[in-house]
């Protein structure tokens, strides 16, 4: 099975309230040595996040304008910095949708909500990354064992998979072309996976014209 965001997610979070101050968000993102904290309100809801991005857009503002600006720095809140909405996920979801999330959303990390929204955790790159460290051969052999045969019932020996990387190639001769797309994108969601090069002759399709996943 896939590993979900709950298996590698920090549970002890810093996170801070609306109402903090800009100074009091500097000198926390120097103390934890982080790049951002999730926002929470007085239900420890998650509102938004706030960054370092934030803070020196705030500082340029303050160059940008003069000092009158700055000296009404000290009341310029978290809930004023923040980015919202936030960019969350779930606990449940699998750690490939929450990678793919941090990619489009170009983010370091990820605050964990629960039903009610309320962060119970939160995941970074670098437990994203942790489950692309399973051996290739490990890998190639839940794609044999689980996927092929197990998953669609197809016989293994009709296909070739080698894995590089966690890059997988995937050879053969599928019953339908329906049936080897299929396989295809269930490969995908293999933990460990970090690409899939289509190589399957497909029912009224050359061999050698296989597409790149």
């Amino acid at each position: 099975m896939s590993a979900r965001v709950k298996d590698v997610m920090t549970t002890r979070v810093v996170a801070v309230g609306k109402d903090a101050t800009f100074k009091e968000i500097a000198a926390l993102l120097t103390e934890y040595r982080v790049s951002a904290f999730p926002v929470i309100d007085e239900d420890g809801t998650v509102i938004g996040v706030v960054s370092e991005a934030d803070l020196l857009s705030r500082e340029a503002l303050v160059a940008a304008i003069g000092a009158r600006v700055a000296e009404s720095g000290n009341a310029v809140t978290a809930a004023g910095l923040m980015s919202k909405p936030p960019v969350v996920v779930t606990p449940d979801e699998p750690v490939t949708s929450a990678a793919r999330l941090m990619y489009n959303a170009r983010v370091k990390r990820l605050p964990v909500v629960g039903e009610k929204g309320e962060l119970v955790g939160i995941v970074s790159r670098a437990d994203v990354l942790s489950v692309y460290n399973r051996p290739d051969g490990e890998i190639r052999r839940e794609i044999l064992d689980n996927v092929i045969l197990n998953g669609f019932f197809a016989d293994p020996d009709r296909f070739e998979v080698t894995v590089s990387s966690g890059v997988v190639t995937l050879g053969g001769h599928p019953e339908t072309a329906a049936r080897g797309r299929d396989i295809v994108a269930e490969i995908w969601h293999v933990e460990g996976v970090v690409a899939v090069r289509d190589r399957l002759v497909y029912p009224g399709r050359a061999a050698g014209r296989g597409d790149d996943a």
